[in-house]
This record gives structure tokens, C-alpha cells and sequence, in this order.
């Protein structure tokens, strides 16, 4: 009686277990009391808070919800911004397509995004226009075309110099002889030079020549230089120069003339002719100014390397050349930097010396000329060794105020044409590929059907040739 009893009842008890577990491990509102069924939490030990279902919170008032720290839903994909600003996408191209995707992730890095993703570290100040942002420049060489390099005393304009006549891959390279200041740089098949610089033609304008020099100078020095004949193509002369931070500059500046340079011997030509002593006196009585100290250097009123760059970008014709009493001072500030920033953002290409590798692409991408070698930043200069005090560096701010009006104008366009010359080539590239993939696509289109009817007919030849068999 008691084994039927005792078998009767483990039937059921074993049922109830079965059930229990089945429970603990299906129902989605069991949490760790279920986890934990049978046994007790330890004295003093903290529950976890359990997550409750759907159907409970469905049920729980709205406000205690409300209340309730609740954890964020997954990332999905890629924060946004992360990338940067996206490109519009053209009308006929799928999202959806995998080879957009592999393509976006075969980008090249932007050389200018920081690393942390945040937003880019150049913030465009003023605003252009597209056409002073395009570049692109149809130089002939082999026809009429002249590039003129304005160069601007400590700007690192002897290195770009060297770059122009011995780095750019030409059919005809520049000859430049050993010992010799001077290369010859001629156009393909031809006896005529297709640069004015100081390392092709010399100081042909003079010492360092400025805008206004080099503008009425340079056309009737060309066409004496060429060899005569009935041309019947008109010229273009292509102006290009290289900008530098104005107190860098001027230490630089300060430390060649200490070391024995003046530069006395520039024809300072306007209007022409050359100033007078009244209108350009000299800082120093003797032959140079070696060993000036840089509170002298700074002392002098007339020094020409205040406000350097500025004044040799700027048509002097327009304030009456070095003539001072033609107008106020004020007026004549305001002319000055307004003509010498036109006359910067009209020119075929500028340069600046903080950014090496920039003013190489963009000379690239501007002339359609390439460099051999690639140029090379140079951060430690005798201006870089020099250490003023805060004092110091604002007195030479002072003394160049049009000149830091003028660099911090010309950094912004520079970084903005870098930027739009970048983007159109990414534009371009992405359309390359496009297209190479349509054409791809095409090409197998137009295989496959073929190879279908090659097999379609290479079975049936074979089923007929077996009926005969058979």
C-alpha cells in the first residue's frame, strides 16, 4: 500500500518540478528571483535591480517611469559628424549599392581633420567667391606663356626659387650649370625662357623687384630676351610669390641685415623712376648695418622692412608712390592693403612658407607641373632661434600691422583653396570610379548572354549528335 502510495505522489512532484524550471528559464518576466530560486541572498548583500517586462512596465504609472534612470538604446552605425560634413550624393547613385560602401571606406584620411573627430581646426573668416577659389591655370610652355616669381625678401623664396628651375618634371628641364647663379631654362625645341626669376633671368628688374616694378618691367624685358619674330599668339605672364608670418619674417629679416646685408643697390622704381633720398632716407650712415640690435632695427621709422610685404604686393602708383605728403596716412594704409590683398587673390598662384607640402599641391594642381622631389618643412629657422619677450613681438606686430591684416587674408584664402581643390579632386576621383564600375558592369552584361548562348548551343550539339548515336 505505501509503495503505491509513495509512486502515486512522485509522479506529481516530479510533474511540479518540471514545471518550476520550465517557468524559471521561459517566462520573460522571471529575473533573479527566478535565477535564484531555492536560495536566500547572503546578509547585507545588495539585490541587483531587476528589469521588468513589457507588460509590467506597461502597467507601472507613467511617473515613476519618468523617474527611472533608464539606459541608452545601442549605437547604431557612426556617430554623426564624425566624418565631417557629407558630400552630396548624385541623383542616379544607389545607396544601397556594397561597392559605395567599400568605396567610403577606402578613403584617404582628410590631412586636416584632427585625430579626435571633433570639428575641423580651420574656420573659413572671410568669403570668396568660387572663382577666387578655382585655380587651374593653362600654362603653355611650349608657346608664349611666362611665370613671374615675385620674390619678397625672407620668405623663403630662394628655396622655392630652386624648386622652379631644378625640381619640376619637364620635357625640357632647366640646365644648371655648377658655379653658375643663373640657369637656362628654355621652352621644348626652343630658345625661350618660359620663366622670370632670379634663377633664370636674374635681377633683370632690379634687386628684389615689387609688384609695381615687375608689372611694367617684366613685358618689355621678355620680348627683348625672345627672339624676334611675327608671333602671333599674345603672352601671358602668370604672377607668383610666397608669404611668410609677418614677425617671423621680420626677425629673419633683422638677423641678414645684422650679418652685413642691405639690399642698397634696388631701383625701388615707380612711376618712372627711383625715389629720392627725401622720400627713401637710409637707417644707418655707413656701408651696411652690421650688428644692429633689434630695438635699433625697430627704432627706425623708415626701416623698409615694416610692412614689407604689403607694400611690394601693392600698386604704389595708387598713393603716390614713396611720396608721403600725397595723402594722409590713414588713407594711404587703407589703399595700400586693400590693392595688396586684390593683387594677392588675382594672381595665378602664392605660397606660404608655414605650409610646404600645401603650396606644392597647389602649384601642382595650378600648372599642371609637377615636383620631382617633395618639399620639406623646414621649423627651425634663425627667426624661430631668436627669444623676444611678449613686449617685443607686440612692438613688431605694431610696426606690421598691414602686413599681419594682410597674412592673416592670405591664410585664410590659401586654406580655403586648398580645401575646394581637394574636395573637387575627391569629386573627380569618386566620378572615375564610378564610372569604371558602370563600364564594368556594362561588360559583363554583355559577356554573360554570350556564354549563355555558347552553352546553350554546346548542349544542345551534343543531345543531337547522341540521338544519332542512339
Amino acid at each position: 500500500m505505501d509503495e503505491r502510495f509513495n509512486k502515486w505522489l512522485l509522479t506529481p512532484v516530479l510533474t511540479l518540478l518540471f514545471v518550476v524550471i520550465m517557468y524559471q528559464y521561459v517566462s520573460p518576466s522571471c529575473t533573479s528571483s527566478c535565477t535564484n530560486f531555492g536560495e536566500q541572498l547572503r546578509s547585507g548583500e545588495a539585490r541587483p535591480p531587476a528589469v521588468p517586462s513589457p507588460a509590467r512596465r506597461a502597467q507601472a504609472p507613467l511617473d515613476e517611469w519618468e523617474r527611472r534612470p533608464q539606459l541608452p538604446p545601442p549605437p547604431r552605425g557612426p556617430p554623426e559628424g564624425s566624418r565631417g560634413v557629407a558630400a552630396p550624393e548624385d541623383e542616379d547613385e544607389d545607396p544601397g549599392d556594397p561597392e559605395e560602401e567599400e568605396e567610403e571606406e577606402e578613403e584617404e584620411p582628410d590631412p586636416e581633420a584632427p585625430e579626435n573627430g571633433s570639428l575641423p581646426r580651420f574656420v573659413p573668416r572671410f568669403n570668396f567667391t568660387l572663382k577666387d577659389l578655382t585655380r587651374f591655370v593653362d600654362f603653355n610652355i611650349k608657346g608664349r606663356d611666362v611665370i613671374v616669381f615675385l620674390h619678397i625678401q625672407k620668405t623663403g623664396g630662394t628655396t622655392f626659387g630652386r624648386h622652379l628651375v631644378k625640381n619640376i618634371r619637364l620635357e625640357q628641364p632647366c640646365s644648371c650649370k655648377a658655379g653658375q647663379k643663373k640657369c637656362t631654362c628654355h621652352r621644348p625645341g626652343k630658345k625661350e625662357t618660359w620663366l622670370f626669376s632670379r634663377f633664370s633671368t636674374g635681377w633683370s628688374c632690379g634687386l628684389h623687384a615689387d609688384w609695381t616694378e615687375l608689372t611694367n618691367c617684366v613685358p618689355a624685358i621678355m620680348e627683348k630676351k625672345d627672339c624676334p619674330r611675327n608671333h602671333s599668339h599674345t603672352r601671358n605672364f602668370y604672377y607668383i610669390t610666397m608669404l611668410r608670418d609677418p614677425v617671423s619674417r621680420y626677425l629673419s629679416e633683422w638677423k641678414h641685415v645684422q650679418r652685413g646685408a642691405t639690399w642698397k643697390t634696388s631701383l625701388h622704381m615707380c612711376d618712372g623712376r627711383s625715389p629720392t633720398p627725401d622720400e627713401l632716407p637710409t637707417c644707418y650712415p655707413g656701408d651696411d648695418w652690421s650688428g644692429v640690435s633689434l630695438r635699433e632695427f625697430m627704432d627706425c621709422s623708415y626701416n623698409l622692412a615694416n610692412n614689407r610685404q604689403v607694400r611690394m604686393l601693392a600698386d604704389l602708383s595708387l598713393v603716390g608712390c614713396y611720396n608721403l605728403t600725397f595723402m594722409n596716412e590713414s588713407e594711404r594704409n587703407t589703399i595700400l592693403l586693400q590693392s595688396a590683398k586684390n593683387n594677392l587673390k588675382n594672381m595665378a598662384f602664392f605660397g606660404l612658407t608655414e605650409f610646404q607640402r600645401k603650396t606644392q599641391f597647389l602649384f601642382e594642381r595650378t600648372f599642371n607641373l609637377k615636383f620631382i622631389s617633395p618639399f620639406t618643412q623646414f621649423n627651425i629657422t634663425r627667426a624661430s632661434n631668436v627669444d623676444i619677450n611678449d613686449g617685443a613681438r607686440q612692438h613688431i606686430e605694431e610696426l606690421n600691422f598691414l602686413d599681419m591684416q594682410l597674412y592673416e587674408y592670405a591664410k585664410d584664402l590659401f586654406q580655403q583653396r586648398y580645401h575646394h581643390t581637394k574636395q573637387l579632386e575627391h569629386q573627380r576621383d569618386r566620378q572615375k570610379r564610378r564610372e569604371e564600375r558602370r563600364l564594368q558592369r556594362e561588360h559583363r552584361a554583355h559577356r554573360w548572354p554570350k556564354e549563355d548562348r555558347a552553352m546553350e548551343g554546346t548542349v544542345t550539339e551534343d543531345y543531337n549528335s547522341q540521338v544519332v548515336r542512339w
